[in-house]
């Protein structure tokens, strides 16, 4: 036993690790050691890397099109919760986001000799119906929104992860530009020299990929696990007072959570007052006017509606009796 301690000492001494530090996981090798353990995820990916690692010629490193192909499969085919681990793990250093860059084996199946011009790649992709296909789905899933907590249309993370996936394996394949494990940039292989009174275009068109909030939010989510309870959110008043509603048109018995009305119920109860608008179907509507339409008569249950009938007018009756008899005595 006492061998074994001295023993465990010496490794972590020796290799210079910090024990603290060597118990972090890299998520990226995880992942890939997830792959190996299902079949069907361990076969297509030692098709894939052995295609496109296949160097044809000297002058030739790979055959891009059975490459492509391959990696088409493997995204096609297995269970995302295999595919997704691998190319958006998060990363806390250098060596980590370099496995996660080459997970897709750039070297055949992303970059070339010379980066072509980004219309002209956008051009080749649209004449494959199926390249197109898939790069109009990124653009509408993983669009930049601004009216939207996450940046992403109806806040769907998981529609913009599968929209990147999915154009893997042909000439618009995107990819990480760097090893970076903290700013993460992703791009097709192009660039936007040579555009000429094209470039304003071409910038937008690239900005798609290497500046989009979008697509950045989601793969920081899903790599650090904060997208799975991600749904969209309504306004607060919404959450918080349609269920009171439901339950019942008047206010409820404890009168300190008469009180709670978020600022967006106070203004639209106040056009209301100020307007003189009938209530309808909508739920605030309804609720202000619930609101607005109902007393409680302090120490009890009871509730009284102003219009329930000459209860309203014997108060004010007294009150005239009671000024008029101080106006005589004043006299």
């Amino acid at each position: 036993m006492i061998l074994a301690n001295v023993f465990c000492l010496f490794f972590f001494l020796g290799t210079g690790a910090d024990p603290v530090v060597s118990a972090k996981s890299n998520h990226c090798l995880d992942a890939a050691k997830a792959c190996n353990l299902n079949d069907n995820c361990k076969k297509l990916r030692s098709s894939y890397i052995s295609i496109c690692n296949r160097e044809i010629s000297p002058t030739e490193r790979c055959n891009r099109r059975k490459c492509h192909k391959a990696l088409r499969q493997f995204f096609d085919r297995v269970p995302s919760e295999y595919t997704y681990r691998m190319l958006f793990c998060s990363c806390q250093d250098q060596a980590c986001a370099e496995r996660r860059r080459q997970t897709i084996l750039p070297r055949c199946s992303y970059e070339d000799k010379e980066k072509p011009n980004c219309l002209d790649l956008r051009s080749v992709c649209r004449t494959d119906h199926l390249c197109r296909s898939r790069l109009a789905d990124f653009h509408a899933n993983c669009r930049a929104s601004y009216q939207t907590v996450t940046s992403c249309p109806a806040d769907n993370y998981q529609a913009c992860l599968g929209s990147y996936a999915g154009m893997i394996g042909f000439d618009m394949t995107p990819n990480y530009v760097d090893s970076s494990p903290t700013g993460i940039v992703v791009s097709p292989w192009c660039s936007c020299r040579g555009s000429g009174n094209m470039e304003e275009e071409c910038e937008k068109f690239l900005r798609d990929f290497t500046e989009n909030p979008c697509l950045r939010n989601a793969i920081q989510a899903f790599g650090n696990g904060t997208d799975v309870n991600m749904s969209p959110k309504g306004p607060s008043f919404q959450a918080t007072q349609s269920p009171r509603v439901e339950k019942s048109p008047s206010l409820p018995d404890d009168l300190s959570d008469s009180t709670s009305l978020g600022t967006s119920v106070i203004t639209t109860c106040t056009s209301v007052q100020e307007q003189g608008l009938k209530a309808n179907n909508s739920k605030e509507l309804s609720m202000c006017f619930t609101e607005l339409t109902t007393n409680i008569i302090p120490g009890s249950n009871k509730v009284i509606k102003p219009n329930s009938g000459p209860s309203r007018a014997r108060p004010s009756a007294a009150f005239t009796a009671f000024s008029l008899l101080m106006l005589k005595l004043a006299l």
